[in-house]
């Protein structure tokens, strides 16, 4: 009879999602890489918002005991997002943007969040609700965004692709 705690899964990962992701691989350990697999591929395959929970759930690991660690990749596992960030970049370069220039933008974002754990909190000019001639302040995490600018070739479009996000404390 099959215990009720634990989850089995054959073969959870397709061939071409690990192949994929190898270029990563060195970015993780190994316990956090499969946790990684296993939220890249329930990303891919959940609808709606693409939460923890969210991608647990579409790849039947919803009921595993150690449900807790794959919240914890995000926020304990270590691993460098630059890295990932690095290669990401690379990639991009490399397959988008191998003869041009490459042109990075940045755009920061205010994060609207309460709380008394909150310890990187900052007062900040909101930008959606100020103008030139007057001036909002917001309270909030602000978050420094970098990305690619790339042309897509068959449109005159240029599309910003995200490669960075940093938390920019105030001072």
């Amino acid at each position: 009879m099959l215990d009720q705690n634990k989850v089995v899964i054959c073969d959870p990962f397709p061939q071409i999602l690990c192949q994929w992701l190898q270029t990563w691989r060195p970015c993780f350990t190994a316990p956090s890489w499969e946790h990684v697999l296993v939220l890249v591929m329930g990303g891919l395959l959940a609808t709606g918002k693409r939460t923890v929970t969210s991608c647990l759930r579409v790849t039947g690991s919803a009921q595993a005991v150690n449900f807790a660690s794959y919240h914890q990749i995000l926020s304990r596992a270590r691993w460098s997002s630059r890295a990932v960030a690095r290669r990401l970049l690379g990639i991009i370069v490399e397959r988008l943007v191998p003869d041009g220039p490459v042109v990075i933008g940045m755009d920061d974002t205010i994060e609207r969040r309460w709380g008394r754990r909150i310890n990187a909190r900052g007062i900040y000019r909101d930008p959606v609700r100020s103008s030139h001639g007057h001036f909002v302040k917001t309270s909030g995490l602000r978050w420094l965004s970098f990305m690619v600018l790339t042309p897509v070739s068959w449109t005159s479009l240029i599309k910003a692709l995200p490669i960075l996000t940093l938390l920019a404390p105030s001072e």
